[in-house]
């Protein structure tokens, strides 16, 4: 097996992220912001050699890979946001209005994606990784990176909300002798 690297990029900022409105399937466009902490990135991915790069096909994944210089990283439906069904577009507390002590983690979302169903996306993209010779790159979004992380470590999907991630952060995902570990998280995103 080899001991590759996965390198996971959070998308920059957008209006909805800056407001902590849940983004799931919406395609809601990078912020002037979120494009400069996108160009930002540059600095940190392009000394780096990828054997595989991935992003999530909504717009503010692949635009973050491509203002960081990947424009060629093929999108997956993989990593797509968990889809929050009725809950898309709302903040959390305005969820709790309706149903007080609601956790996504726990709790999940009407109509919408279960955490095993995310967890059976992030699988497959792990699978992909770890079946590359080299490192891989993945340009995605906050919970569902959440999500692979805890896999990743060979965790219960719901363990991702142990891995709070911001907007244009860097995780990196590898080993330590046999073992899985987080080797990096949530490194950057100080652009503003």
């Amino acid at each position: 097996m080899a001991r590759n690297q996965v390198w996971l990029v959070r998308h920059g900022e957008t209006a909805w992220s800056r407001t902590g409105q849940h983004t799931g399937r919406t395609d809601v466009p990078l912020t002037e912001l979120g494009r400069r902490q996108a160009r930002s990135l540059r600095a940190r991915l392009g000394g780096h050699r990828f054997a595989l790069a991935l992003t999530s096909p909504l717009s503010r994944a692949a635009e973050t890979a491509r203002l960081a210089g990947f424009a060629a990283a093929e999108p997956t439906d993989d990593l797509r946001e968990w889809d929050y069904g009725a809950y898309e577009g709302r903040t959390s507390d305005d969820i709790r209005r309706e149903a007080p002590g609601w956790n996504l983690w726990a709790d999940g979302v009407p109509d919408g994606e279960t955490v095993a169903e995310v967890a059976a996306r992030v699988d497959r993209v792990i699978a992909r990784c770890r079946a590359v010779d080299g490192d891989a790159l993945l340009f995605a979004h906050g919970h569902v990176l959440r999500v692979l992380a805890a896999r990743w470590l060979g965790l219960p999907p719901a363990d991702g909300r142990l891995f709070a991630l911001s907007t244009a952060t860097v995780g990196v995902l590898g080993y330590e002798h046999d073992w899985p570990v987080v080797v990096t998280w949530n490194e950057g995103g100080a652009v503003r």
